[in-house]
C-alpha cells in the first residue's frame, strides 16, 4: 500500500515531535514545515529514518509556498499555537485565526482527504481572553471552509519537553513562596503528549473527520494539586499562598516583560476557567481512545533534572 503524505506545520514542538515518530513508524511519509531549517532542522531530523521525513523552510503567511505543499499531501495537520504575542506578525490573530482560515481554503480547493486542526479545551467559557477568543474564531473559520475538518481541544500537554510541569519545577525549585492564583481551585485534565499523539493517530489511520474532540487525560486535577504533586516528586517543601486578584495582576504585568513571560495577563484570565471536558462534544475517551499515562507517574520520569541529586536520585517506591 503507497505511504499516505502528512504535511505538518509546527512539527518541532513536543506534540509534532512525538506525532512525527509515531507516524513514520507506521509507514506514513512526512513533510515538516519549519520556519528556521538552520535551527530547527537538527533536531526534527532525529525523529524518523531517512525517507520518511522532508523538512522544508517557509513562513507560514507566504501562500504561494504553502499551496505548493498542500497540493502534495494527503491530509494536513496544524499544530501552530502560541502562548504569548511577539512582535507585529507572531500575535494571536495571526496564528490561531487567520493561518488556520488559510489552511483551510487551501485543503478544500485542493481536495485534501483530511485536515486536523489542534485548538485548545476551555476556550467557549474564556470569554476575556484574546488567546482563547484567537482559537475559537480560528476554529469557526475552519468550519467555514472545510467542514469535515477535525478540531482537538486537549487539556494542558505535558511531556519532558513541556513548557508546563517543567517551568513549574524550575520555578518551585528556586522560589521559597509560590503564589497560588484564584486559591489554586482551577480544574485541569493534564494530557501526555503521547496520549495527544495517539489520539491523532487514530483519527488519521480510521479516517476519522467532521468532528471537535475534547481531548484530556485521565484524572482532574486541581492547579494547588498540581503544584503540591510537583513538589513531592522533586523532594521539595514551599509555601502556597493564595495571591489577591490585584497582586496576582501585577506580578502577570511583571513576568510577562520577560523575553520568555513565565505568566501574562492574558493567561492569568484563563486561570479562572476550569480546564475539563464541557460536555458539548465528544471526548477522546468516547470514541475509543482513551488516555493511559498517570501523570505523577510520567513527570516522575524525567523529573531528575529538578532533584537534589540529579540523575542519581532513586525513585521512591
Amino acid at each position: 500500500m503507497k505511504a499516505k503524505n502528512c504535511l505538518i506545520f509546527g512539527g518541532s514542538g513536543q506534540i509534532g515531535r512525538h506525532l512525527i515518530r509515531k507516524l513514520t513508524k507506521n509507514n506514513y511519509k512526512v513533510t515538516v514545515v519549519t520556519r528556521n531549517i538552520h535551527q530547527k532542522g537538527f533536531l526534527i531530523k532525529t525523529q524518523a529514518n531517512v525517507g520518511y521525513i522532508e523538512i522544508v523552510e517557509a513562513n507560514i503567511f507566504d501562500g504561494t509556498k504553502i499551496r505548493n505543499l498542500i497540493s502534495e499531501a494527503d491530509i494536513c495537520i496544524n499544530l501552530v499555537g502560541i502562548l504569548y504575542e511577539k512582535g507585529k506578525k507572531n500575535n494571536f490573530q495571526n496564528i490561531h485565526s487567520y493561518f488556520p482560515l488559510l489552511l483551510a481554503k487551501l485543503c478544500k480547493e485542493l481536495k485534501v482527504k483530511q485536515f486536523v486542526h489542534l485548538s485548545a479545551l476551555g476556550i467557549n467559557s474564556s470569554i476575556d481572553s484574546n488567546y482563547a477568543k484567537s482559537k475559537l474564531e480560528g476554529e469557526k473559520n475552519i468550519q467555514s471552509y472545510y467542514p469535515t475538518a477535525v478540531i482537538l481541544r486537549p487539556s494542558v500537554v505535558y511531556s519532558v519537553d513541556d513548557n508546563f510541569t517543567t517551568n513549574f519545577m524550575t520555578l518551585l525549585n528556586r522560589l521559597p513562596i509560590f503564589p497560588l492564583y484564584y486559591e489554586g481551585k482551577t480544574k485541569f485534565m493534564p494530557i501526555h503528549a503521547s496520549d495527544l499523539t495517539d489520539i491523532i493517530y487514530f483519527i488519521i489511520s480510521k479516517n476519522i473527520n467532521s468532528k471537535i474532540i475534547e481531548c484530556v487525560g485521565p484524572e482532574e486535577i486541581t492547579f494547588k494539586d498540581i503544584l503540591k504533586r510537583l513538589l513531592r516528586i522533586i523532594d521539595k517543601k514551599r509555601l502556597l499562598i493564595p495571591f489577591p486578584l490585584i497582586l496576582a495582576k501585577i506580578s502577570a504585568a511583571t513576568f510577562q516583560l520577560l523575553p520568555k513571560p513565565l505568566l501574562t495577563l492574558d493567561q492569568l484570565r484563563l486561570l479562572k476557567y476550569d480546564n475539563v471536558p464541557s460536555g458539548k462534544y465528544k471526548t477522546n475517551s468516547e470514541i475509543g481512545i482513551p488516555s493511559k499515562r498517570i501523570f505523577d507517574i510520567e513527570v516522575e520520569n524525567y523529573a531528575f533534572m529538578w532533584k537534589e541529586a540529579g540523575q542519581f536520585s532513586k525513585k521512591k517506591d
